[in-house]
């Protein structure tokens, strides 16, 4: 981790003195075009700090003072629109002609926008637009969020949209799967800065790697995402966009939880530091987060519900104006991960009665190549991205250490082109042209050699992408499709998308989409995993004639939004339908002689998804503001699916509730307090609890039984978290936070028990009732 850190500093050094010894661009040097003003807070008149001020078009922008003033100097000359923008308030943009030795003053009031209406999302067509506009709904997770239910993570922060569920699937390891609408992990693409990097091994463990800090937003767009990003895209996708630096600021924070109020604890720090250069030509935004949980035993048997955890996480983005219509980016991070779940957690795994050891050492990065031309016409950027992950791990009983030793390492590279242009008018309607060819790469390889278990897979994936959007502010119509080769498929895979947006009134968004996606056959993440079973290990392999499982998506939504005086609402109302067909299963488990279990995934007869999810959002200025979703589906294979000997076969797919929402609540009663509250229900669903033979009940001292499908109870977990902000000098604020989660104690009551439980047997929240408290300092 050292190393890490020291390369960290030493860049920041060389960016540091590059960055204040950098001459002027030519093209602004003499031209003493230049622009003044302020911006106020329409309702209250306050001068507003820290707001982007920016050329539309161009890489030129500033951020206001601490007294809510801009200047911006030596400017290009020529006719721009002058963009006014930030997080809770309402983009405003104005017309301004730039003239050699002429100064404007340029003077805004802006409205707040508490329900992020004029947000700006990237996933809905691969390029920037507001959310108001985009041609199929996104959902946004940003900064806000995290800090109001107190989440550190990735994981955490997602179960609070609606049609998301994040779940825990294995009392050993902790293992983690991330659900949209219904459907399983691997159905999800997970992007970082909109490139597929995120990789099949990164896949198990990597939502919780993934801290707050290094997050701008999180979007989220529900369906079929193939035509857009490719393979695994086909409950939807997940996009983390990472932190940009805007201005010179910086934080640092801790929060420590008693897990289920035991002597079990979870402490979390954090660090981010922004540097940005006085013409916002360069900038650099480093983060860090260390995490270490002490393992968690609720039902007292001597193993773990949730595993020892050791989490480091070091990383930066920067970006460099290189000219007025030019710009790079870079991003890297380092993720270092300990866990370890199982029993006798501080002695080595091999003594223990049941352990799984995993040690994940993640390097990630990406670079990208912006340019857009003076017209605002053309768009062009290159990217190339990369994430290798080491990981070494340890698997089984005491009785055969070696045997249960393994190492897997998965290099993932990808890199492309994506084209814009702008037409004033295509036939009938402006209209935006993208077209882009990526190639994609992912070498893995797992070996557990006691086990027998070997997989050398490689990945290679040749793409191309076109679509076109006619749009205005009453519609938008958008038709595309993306072509695909994989290798472990002998025909390219055609994935095509409609989208249609109908605008009535500015505050009405009605949208009908179309989207297909597909799976290839290859190794997921939960391939990579191992359970224990009634003391058995069991695993997973692919069937030889596996091929790609399809999809075929719907969606209509009314997206509506109304302001009464000081109270702004929205309301969403989306249906969607998903068709699967050749869908992927787990078949009955067996022996395959050396006691060991196996499941074999094969292809199904197909399966069907359908629901409405049902969101609301209220806001009365910045004192209260309530978000609520709820999704009410059906998931349900077109066959009775039998997945166990002794027990019968079901239609309805597994882990999926007919019913599950969240809800999350702020009042800031006092400008220094805020008083947060939140909550996940999760309904009623059907979960897998495998058999316990008679041998392993007498050795694991349990009832022996036969496998059952089991029917949960409904889950409501509740939150709350309070904060008050200190000011310590002008420009350094100081916060205490503390609070509760799950207060109801809403938890599995009836975990399996002892070293030969079935591990895979856990449901509903992640976490008991447990206790937190912070301190934050920003400045």
């Amino acid at each position: 981790m050292k190393k890490y850190l020291l390369v960290l500093v030493g860049l920041c050094c060389v960016l540091s003195y590059a960055l204040a010894e950098r001459p002027d661009y030519p093209e602004l040097k003499k031209s003493d075009a230049n622009i003044i003003g302020h911006v106020l807070d329409k309702k209250t008149k306050e001068h507003l700090p820290y707001i982007t001020i920016a050329l539309k078009g161009t890489t030129i922008g500033t951020v206001t003072d601490a007294t809510g003033h801009y200047f911006l100097k030596n400017l290009p000359e020529g006719n721009f629109i002058l963009e006014v923008s930030s997080v809770g308030y309402k983009t405003v943009t104005r017309n301004v002609t730039l003239k050699k030795g002429k100064t404007l003053e340029e003077d805004f009031e802006i409205e707040e926008d508490a329900i992020a209406l004029d947000g700006v999302v990237v996933s809905a067509n691969r390029s920037e637009t507001t959310r108001r506009m985009a041609p199929t709904l996104v959902n946004v997770v940003d900064l806000k969020l995290f800090e109001t239910t107190n989440s550190s993570t990735l994981s955490q922060g997602l179960n609070f949209q609606p049609g998301v569920r994040v779940e825990t699937n294995c009392q050993n390891c902790g293992f983690q799967q991330v659900r949209i609408n219904g459907l399983d992990g691997p159905y999800t693409q997970i992007l970082i800065d909109s490139r597929p990097v995120f990789s099949a091994l990164s896949g198990v463990y990597g939502l919780e790697q993934i801290p707050a800090s290094m997050i701008e937003r999180v979007e989220v767009m529900r369906g079929g995402g193939s035509a857009l990003f490719g393979s695994s895209a086909i409950a939807g996708t997940i996009n983390i966009i990472t932190k940009e630096p805007l201005r010179n600021s910086g934080q640092l924070s801790h929060t420590i939880t008693s897990l289920g109020g035991s002597s079990s604890f979870d402490n979390n720090t954090s660090l981010n530091v922004s540097l940005v250069t006085d013409d916002h030509r360069a900038g650099l935004y480093i983060f860090g987060q260390n995490r270490y949980r002490s393992g968690y035993d609720y039902d007292g048997d001597g193993f773990t519900e949730l595993p020892k955890l050791k989490n480091q996480t070091v990383g930066f983005r920067s970006y460099l104006k290189t000219s007025t219509y030019s710009k790079l980016t870079f991003e890297y991070h380092h993720m270092q991960e300990f866990r370890r779940g199982g029993d006798m957690l501080n002695r080595p795994p091999h003594e223990a009665h049941i352990a799984e050891q995993l040690q994940h050492s993640i390097d990630g990065g990406s670079l990208k190549f912006d340019y857009f031309s003076p017209d605002e016409k053309n768009r062009l950027s290159v990217f190339a991205s990369a994430a290798n992950t080491d990981r070494d791990s340890y698997y089984g009983p005491g009785n055969d250490p070696l045997k249960a030793y393994g190492k897997t390492t998965d290099l993932t590279a990808m890199g492309g082109a994506q084209y814009v242009h702008t037409f004033d008018k295509c036939f009938f309607m402006p209209s935006d042209l993208t077209a882009g060819l990526e190639y994609n790469r992912d070498r893995l390889k797992d070996n557990m050699w006691g086990y027998n278990r070997h997989t050398d897979q490689t990945v290679n994936i040749y793409s191309a992408f076109l679509q076109n959007e006619w749009k205005n502010d009453r519609w938008g119509i958008l038709i595309g499709g993306r072509l695909d080769k994989h290798n472990m498929v002998d025909n390219v895979i055609f994935s095509p998308r409609a989208n249609l947006r109908f605008n009535p009134t500015q505050n009405i968004n009605l949208r009908l989409s179309y989207s297909s996606g597909f799976r290839a056959p290859q190794a997921f993440d939960e391939d990579m995993h191992i359970e224990n079973v009634g003391g058995t290990v069991a695993m997973i392999e692919r069937a030889k004639d596996l091929k790609e499982e399809k999809s075929q998506s719907f969606s209509v939504s009314a997206d509506m939004y109304h302001r009464f005086g000081a109270f702004q609402t929205n309301l969403l109302i989306e249906g969607f339908y998903t068709r699967l067909t050749d869908v992927f299963v787990l078949g009955k488990p067996y022996d395959r002689g050396d006691g060991i279990l196996v499941k074999t995934r094969s292809n199904g007869p197909g399966a069907k998804v359908m629901g409405l999810t049902l969101e609301g959002k209220v806001a009365y200025l910045s004192i209260l503001q309530i978000q609520a979703g709820l999704t009410l589906q059906r998931s349900r294979y077109d066959e009775p699916h039998k997945w166990h000997d002794d027990a019968p076969a079901e239609k309805k797919i597994f882990r999926t509730p007919d019913t599950y929402g969240y809800f999350t609540a702020t009042c800031t009663p006092i400008k220094p307090l805020s008083i947060a509250l939140s909550g996940t229900y999760t309904g009623r669903m059907l979960v897998q609890r495998m058999d316990i033979t008679a041998e392993n009940a007498e050795l694991g001292k349990m009832p022996e039984r036969k496998a059952e499908a089991i029917r949960t109870p409904r889950f409501f977990d509740l939150g709350v978290k309070l904060a008050y902000d200190f000011k310590l000098y002008k420009t350094v604020d100081l916060q205490l936070n503390g609070g509760v989660q799950n207060i109801f104690e809403s938890y599995q009551k009836d975990f399996d028990r002892g070293a030969n439980r079935d591990s895979g047997y856990i449901y509903g929240p992640s976490l008991p009732r447990s206790f937190f408290a912070g301190v934050k300092i920003s400045y």
